[in-house]
């Protein structure tokens, strides 16, 4: 058998899933090993491959993670022997060990076995590999059980039913719009900081009535929107840190600042509660060293304002992420977006324009360009604190994820502020406005889900875009096909 082997790391995975190994598994020095539960693979985030695994070696049994590499020597290329996610570890597994040591070392100095998957592997890899192939194949989040069948059913009844599952995904954003908008009324008027809004939502909160008069103030819409379009800007990995840093550092703290240079002053405190600031002894050249600096500087003059909660950089995933959308850069763009939302009345120009501009197209020309954010500065020019320059970055919030957080947040906002305060024609503007927008947005589960039904450029309307998401999250992913109008068709 070839000894120097290198396949998808995504295939490695499957191997170990199955545990369909010629021999049991051993260390170099030959304590048998057995795995009592291979681990959930981590699929959203960096760190180990597989979280909370279960395996006895020699006398032992431990409880923590696996990671898998292609060669030995990937443990060190790949920064884990630094990188403290990987202190749970308990078994590093590769394809090829070259080192002969049988071990590595986690940045806590800790020893952690180390075995190479090769010699236990049956004879014929190739088989091994092409089943992993086509098991990766077969738990795609894109597999729809109807993919063989649903041709049955009219295109025209496809797109009825996607369409009714579009407006009630919009009707769902805007009533979780809406009860957030409450946790803040009620967080605001008992005096409590976030996050403990995870437990101190007691029978008070749950028992109160909601007034008209409760939602006039502008501060909780901003927030609203502030701490929404965080989490849009994290993406998958980085959403939820997103959303509590937003949380955290508050509308009410960033609009006491001072209003001069107020983007530089929102980035200082972003990325110093965020806890991504870079050690100022380790900085590649003196345009970085000089924008730290001055970030450091800022943070010491304004940090005893600031109670709230403190983050670091552990939390934040910049693994398998294109550099366009490290969390760098969309903090980058978030704190202009915050600059347009307290020092530029963004929320009153979208509510004015939904009221004024009666040609859809013109009023979602406006919309989008409202949330449009060039690149400028330092951040132009840098994807992260400790490189120099990389290439121009145009845009840090450009057209595509401008719809996104229209489609996704603006508008159900808007139509709901104008549903509480009775401006029935409005509300039903904004929703009219989301019935027919056509975003730029492309999406893989969107596109498959669309290819699946052979609907063609369907999901290029948003109403349908979502639809299809909702269509695969609440019905295909669920096994409720037989509540699905397709599959009632198709498997009946």
């Amino acid at each position: 058998m070839n000894e120097h082997l290198k396949i998808f790391e995504k295939f490695l995975y499957e191997i170990w899933k199955a545990q369909n190994f010629a021999k049991e598994l051993s260390t170099k020095d030959g304590q048998p090993i057995e795995i009592i539960y291979s681990g959930t693979e981590n699929k959203d985030s960096g760190g180990p491959d597989f979280k909370n695994a279960r395996i006895k070696i020699g006398n032992i049994t431990y409880s923590g993670d696996v990671e898998i590499d292609n060669e030995y020597s990937d443990w060190k290329s790949h920064g884990h022997n630094i990188n403290k996610k990987y202190n749970s570890l308990i078994l590093h597994a590769v394809l090829n060990d070259r080192s002969n040591k049988g071990y590595v070392m986690t940045s806590d100095g800790r020893k952690v076995q180390s075995i190479s998957l090769i010699s236990f592997l049956k004879n014929d890899l190739v088989q091994n590999v092409q089943k992993a192939i086509l098991s990766e194949r077969n738990t795609r989040i894109n597999k729809m059980r109807c993919v063989e069948a649903n041709h049955q059913i009219t295109d025209d009844d496809k797109l009825n039913f996607i369409y009714e599952l579009g407006v009630k995904r919009f009707k769902k954003k805007r009533d979780k719009f809406y009860e957030r908008l409450k946790e803040i009324i009620f967080l605001q008027d008992m005096n409590l900081k976030e996050p403990v809004i995870k437990y101190e939502l007691n029978e008070r909160f749950y028992n109160r009535e909601f007034t008209q008069k409760d939602f006039c103030q502008k501060i909780i819409w901003q927030q609203l929107v502030y701490e929404s379009v965080f989490e849009a800007l994290g993406y998958t990995n980085n959403k939820e840190i997103m959303k509590t840093l937003a949380m955290a550092v508050g509308i009410k703290f960033l609009s006491s600042l001072n209003k001069h240079d107020f983007v530089f002053t929102v980035e200082s405190v972003l990325f110093n509660v965020g806890g991504l600031m870079p050690d100022l002894n380790n900085l590649p050249d003196e345009e970085v060293s000089s924008y730290a600096k001055k970030l450091y500087e800022h943070w010491n003059e304004i940090k005893n304002k600031y109670d709230g909660r403190m983050f670091n950089s552990t939390q934040w995933h910049f693994f398998r992420i294109r550099p366009q959308n490290f969390p760098t850069i969309r903090i980058a763009g978030g704190a202009r977006i915050i600059n347009k939302l307290i020092n530029s009345n963004l929320i009153d120009k979208m509510m004015e324009a939904v009221e004024q501009i009666g040609d859809l197209t013109k009023l979602a020309q406006l919309l989008r360009s409202l949330l449009v954010v060039k690149g400028e500065g330092f951040w132009s020019r840098h994807y992260i604190f400790t490189q120099s320059k990389g290439e121009q970055i145009n845009y840090f919030i450009g057209a595509e994820r401008s719809d996104e957080i229209l489609v996704n947040i603006l508008l159900p906002v808007l139509s709901l502020y104008f549903e509480i305060f009775d401006k029935k024609e409005s509300s039903q503007k904004a929703i009219n406005l989301y019935l027919n927008f056509y975003q730029k947005t492309e999406n893989n589960l969107v596109n498959e889900v669309s290819a699946t039904l052979f609907l063609k450029d369907a999901w290029k309307r948003s109403v349908l875009y979502q639809g299809m998401i909702e269509l695969f999250r609440e019905y295909c992913t669920k096994e409720r096909c037989l509540e699905c109008l397709i599959g009632k068709k198709v498997f009946n």
